[in-house]
């Protein structure tokens, strides 16, 4: 069955924010490919496409790095060890979206980990993982995506799945021979 996610209003959103999976795809070799500029991540099995989905990757300063990567390690219930909240004995948020290597910690707060659920680790602490789309890269590296979608790529991915991040740069311009201007003059130090 195909079905489309993330689309509870089909009719407001544009289509750039479809993400769908179809279980009617035959088994094969799995493997996840991150589209850094189109912000989409696509499953196949085989050389066949199982899914596709809208992603948030690295905000500027924390880009998620290109390049052919395993998944290394998979986790149901991932917690963040850099990232979350200061609470304070009442649960109540005192600050939000905390580095705490970096934001001193107020007295009477404890570090709240913030959840990466359907983790799966490709580098490092980078990884991907259901979270908070945006609709822009706004992480500190990982890949999220709709919950949903990282259901389907959690459980259809092993330890070992390659996942390449790609990132299309724009062509290098070359002007043509004849735009350049003819050697004219010797060069002449001053």
């Amino acid at each position: 069955m195909v079905g489309l996610l993330g689309c509870a209003n089909y009719s407001s959103q544009p289509p750039d924010h479809i993400s769908y999976w179809d279980d009617s795809v035959p088994a094969g070799k799995p493997r996840i490919v991150i589209d850094l500029d189109q912000q989409r991540a696509f499953f196949y099995k085989g050389d066949k496409l199982a899914g596709v989905s809208i992603v948030s990757t690295g905000r500027e300063g924390w880009d998620t790095p290109p390049g052919e990567f395993k998944i290394v390690e998979k986790d149901r219930d991932h917690f963040a060890s850099l990232f979350g909240e200061y609470v304070d004995a009442n649960g109540q948020v005192v600050v939000e979206n905390v580095d705490r290597s970096k934001d001193p910690q107020p007295p009477g707060t404890v570090f709240q980990a913030a959840p990466m659920p359907y983790f799966m680790r490709i580098h490092g602490g980078i990884g991907m993982h259901a979270g908070y789309l945006p609709g822009y890269p706004a992480s500190h590296g990982c890949i999220r995506l709709p919950e949903e979608m990282a259901v389907h790529f959690f459980e259809n991915a092993d330890v070992g799945t390659s996942v390449t991040v790609r990132e299309e740069k724009p062509p290098v311009v070359v002007p043509e021979p004849a735009s350049f201007s003819p050697y004219t003059k010797p060069f002449q130090s001053d």
